[in-house]
């Protein structure tokens, strides 16, 4: 067969050519589309498509990811996809709560007898986040996870050489509960390490990796991430530094910051 496919392909026989060029020809015919009629499929072809993802989701998706939560809230969403669960733990989801996409959530039993994964009210988590929980994660409320955010309070092997090698799991210390407060908008594909806790209002940028704390109102980015600014929230009052200071034209000690970085 390989060598009958490479005389087809090297052969300059009359017939050969002529199913050559025929085949050629049908791989660039196209037909004509008057609006007239292809307007209307569209409108059809939309609605069978909404109307059956609107059925998979109502009918399958989101009454399986209900019956793996311990408890659920309100108005709880899910994507047209049926989400990874895996292990034992407590799966608690507040109010209005999205869970776009398919995403991975891997309950470690080994570490806790309750594994512990929260999500608050009103937050939304986009397609392709991961979430490892050994111990805890807490996601406050109000909160925007884009696509394709790894969350995990466990590294999945211990730190220590030997440890490792004899194929042991993390020590209970290596274990730490990693807790986002509310109203945290986490960028697409950043990564949150152990232990971390980010406050209120704060921002990570997309692609950044946590490894400390992030203090509530900061904006982080980069590996590892690290401060780039601080945020005002625009209900609160202005301090009477920043009033003198932008009376005077002096610059603020975040432009400072930035300015010798």
């Amino acid at each position: 067969m390989p060598n009958l496919r490479l005389w087809l392909a090297r052969s300059q026989h009359p017939h050969v050519k002529a199913s050559k060029s025929l085949y050629r020809r049908i791989k660039q015919l196209t037909l004509p589309a008057p609006r007239v009629l292809v307007r209307p499929a569209l409108w059809l072809f939309l609605v069978i498509r909404s109307a059956y993802y609107v059925a998979v989701r109502l009918l399958i998706c989101e009454p399986i990811f209900k019956a793996y939560c311990k408890t659920h809230g309100r108005a709880v969403k899910t994507g047209t996809y049926i989400h990874w669960i895996k292990g034992s733990g407590d799966l608690i989801v507040g109010d209005d709560v999205l869970i776009d996409g398919k995403c991975s959530i891997r309950f470690a039993s080994r570490f806790s007898p309750h594994p512990t994964f929260r999500i608050g009210s009103r937050t939304g988590i986009g397609h392709g986040c991961a979430f490892a929980i050994g111990k805890s994660i807490t996601i406050g409320d109000d909160c925007r996870i884009a696509g394709g955010v790894w969350i995990f309070d466990s590294n999945g092997h211990p730190g220590d050489p030997t440890a490792r090698l004899a194929g042991l799991p993390p020590s209970d210390a290596e274990v730490r509960p990693v807790l986002i407060g509310n109203n945290v908008w986490i960028g697409g594909r950043a990564i949150i390490h152990p232990g971390v806790t980010i406050g209120d209002g704060s921002v990570v940028s997309a692609g950044a990796v946590v490894m400390a704390d992030v203090p509530p109102f900061t904006v982080v980015a980069g590996n590892p991430a690290r401060r780039i600014a601080a945020l005002r929230p625009s209900d609160a009052p202005e301090s009477s530094t920043s009033m003198e200071q932008r009376a005077t034209g002096a610059p603020s000690a975040e432009s400072r910051t930035r300015s010798s970085t």
